[in-house]
């Protein structure tokens, strides 16, 4: 369960003014409350409180083709079900709540026409100005349709505003920022395009695995059969397939091409075939397997189901980048969007463009993504690592801080939001109230505890901010305790004592970064300094060539990996009068 967001890429719409939104100050009257208790503003009302501290949420309403939905009702609901208000969406499909006080709340929009969506619980921070925006499937749209992911997802409706014209070699670090930053970028790319073995498999014909226990008794059973009946089609096929899900694909090799002389036409057995070679490393075989099954049907225009090409237009995504083709596998992956627009598909298209440095295509690709499937959590934290390797730290931080709140207890958008956080000065405020909530979920968590410590520190108002300072300490201490291995906890804990120009503490606490994270090289260079400051000089001289050499190494291999990996040409194209504004 979580909330939803729409994230303000999708509603900044031309022609549609922030002035029109519906202002609803009689919100705080009764007539809005549904069995509400106790009087407006009380401690039993919380939706109503008017402190100071209260928060605001706002959006749009609008139809799978992008229109505003006027005249939409959308309820707001305490989540113990205690009182809900409500609001109808205006003329440009705008709504908005105000005086909200901190708490977990249920969205839920009605009107005539279409479906009834609704969202949460979602978390409500106090003076938090949130924004969600939501989608109405059309009546007429079946309930697998607007509900199954994977299953005849909402349709590709418009072309890309972009043109993947090429790849060149990706020597030039360029980037935004010191080489720390670009090598966070590159990182994150990566840590993404990692997140694609957790999502919808159904879609590129991965199938998942069955219990050991179940399995053993039915493996061994099919294994007699298909000795004894080497020409039994279901024998082999159903061992082959089995063997594929259990990770077994160069053993399901043997019997799913004899079930595929038995049965030359049979597509199941032929796609299973093509993906067993794929997964046993024999790509150029599985790009013959794929091609074979998909250009008869592409010539014909007939036979074969949108979804199963769509299938094998991924498949051949996953082979073409194994083969070192990324110009062929974006586009193979960008046809398995558009003939079957699933979250996967959606999700892998943009994370091969943001794996070869197009950042601005991977918001685009990203940001359609969410809006079709607002309840994916990945498809949010690739659109904040999007707009970070894009240079926009204040955008990235805005969609990890969303897609925290549709799962509150998904570690993922906390981790990528620790990590930008640490190569960035400034901190956003919503990311302050995320992690928070992370040390409160997972207190025995030393990356919350850490990452939470160095978002305080960051926002500390000075050295004379004592109270802010030893909460850092506290929960950095904690780290480390909890993980002794965590060398950035100790080098955080040197900087703070150097702060305070407390040496020996400061160089005691690099030590340790440096014995638990040996390549830890800002460990070095902060030990070089404080060693210096105490009059060490053979020492510092001794950490300062270290960092050298450290920080030169991982420079060249950033260098080399992006010789190895081609980076994209793209041109982008003037948006539409009815594209998403950015």
């Amino acid at each position: 369960m979580g909330c939803f967001r729409m994230t303000a890429l999708q509603s900044g719409r031309p022609g549609v003014s922030v002035a029109t939104r519906f202002l609803i100050a009689v919100a705080l009257l009764t007539p809005f409350l549904i069995g509400a208790q106790g009087a407006p503003g009380s401690p039993q009302n919380p939706a109503h409180s008017v402190a100071s501290d209260s928060a605001t949420l706002e959006g749009w309403v609008r139809d799978a083709t992008g229109r505003p939905v006027a005249g939409a009702t959308v309820y707001l609901q305490v989540k113990d079900g205690t009182q809900s208000l409500s609001v109808r969406a205006d003329a440009a499909g705008s709504y908005r709540f105000s005086g909200l006080a901190e708490g977990i709340y249920m969205l839920r929009v009605e009107t005539a026409g279409y479906g009834p969506a609704a969202i949460g619980p979602c978390v409500i921070a106090a003076r938090e100005a949130k924004r969600l925006d939501l989608t109405l499937e059309s009546s007429k749209a079946s309930p697998a349709h607007a509900n199954a992911p994977g299953q005849h997802a909402p349709e590709f409706f418009d072309e890309p505003q972009f043109t993947v014209a090429g790849v060149t070699d990706g020597t030039n670090l360029g980037g935004h920022g010191s080489n720390t930053i670009v090598r966070t970028k590159e990182s994150l790319a990566k840590d993404i395009a990692s997140l694609s073995a957790s999502g919808d498999k159904a879609s590129t014909g991965s199938l998942p695995p069955g219990s050991s226990a179940s399995v053993a008794p039915a493996e061994a059973s099919l294994r007699a059969t298909a000795e004894r009946e080497p020409e039994n089609f279901d024998a082999n096929h159903s061992l082959g397939k089995l063997l594929v899900e259990q990770g077994k694909p160069q053993e399901s090799l043997a019997y799913l091409e004899r079930a595929a002389q038995v049965k030359p036409g049979d597509y199941e057995n032929a796609y299973l075939l093509a993906l067993a070679y794929a997964d046993a490393g024999q790509y150029q075989q599985a790009r013959t397997h794929a091609r074979a099954l998909l250009t008869p049907q592409e010539n014909a225009g007939q036979g074969l189901p949108q979804q199963n090409q769509a299938s094998l237009h991924h498949l051949l995504g996953d082979i073409d980048e194994k083969l070192g083709d990324p110009l062929e596998a974006v586009r193979e992956y960008q046809r398995a969007a558009e003939l079957g627009p699933t979250e996967s598909n959606f999700f892998d298209w943009g994370s091969e463009l943001l794996l070869h440095r197009a950042a601005e295509p991977a918001i685009e690709v990203f940001s359609r993504g969410n809006r079709l499937f607002p309840q994916s959590a990945r498809m949010l934290v690739a659109l904040g690592v999007a707009w970070y390797n894009n240079g926009s730290y204040d955008q990235a931080a805005r969609r990890l801080c969303e897609a925290s709140d549709l799962n509150p207890g998904d570690l993922q958008p906390y981790l990528f939001l620790g990590k930008i956080q640490n190569v960035e000065t400034n901190q956003s405020e919503c990311s302050g109230e995320r992690l928070k909530r992370f040390v409160k979920l997972q207190p025995e968590n030393a990356l919350a505890n850490y990452y939470y410590g160095v978002n305080l520190w960051k926002r500390r108002k000075g050295p004379d901010d004592a109270a802010t300072v030893a909460q850092a300490e506290s929960l950095l201490k904690r780290a480390v305790q909890l993980d002794p291995t965590l060398g950035a906890g100790y080098l955080q804990l040197g900087i703070l004592y150097s702060e305070r120009r407390d040496f020996s503490r400061a160089i005691a606490s690099y030590q340790d970064a440096v014995q638990a994270s040996p390549q830890l090289e800002e460990a070095h260079y902060r030990l070089a300094q404080a060693y210096k400051r105490t009059g060490e000089k053979e020492k510092a001289e001794e950490e300062l060539e270290r960092y050298n050499q450290i920080s030169k190494s991982k420079d060249e291999a950033v260098e080399r990996e992006r010789r190895e990996s081609r980076q994209f040409v793209y041109t982008l194209r003037s948006p539409g009068p009815g594209a998403e504004s950015r």
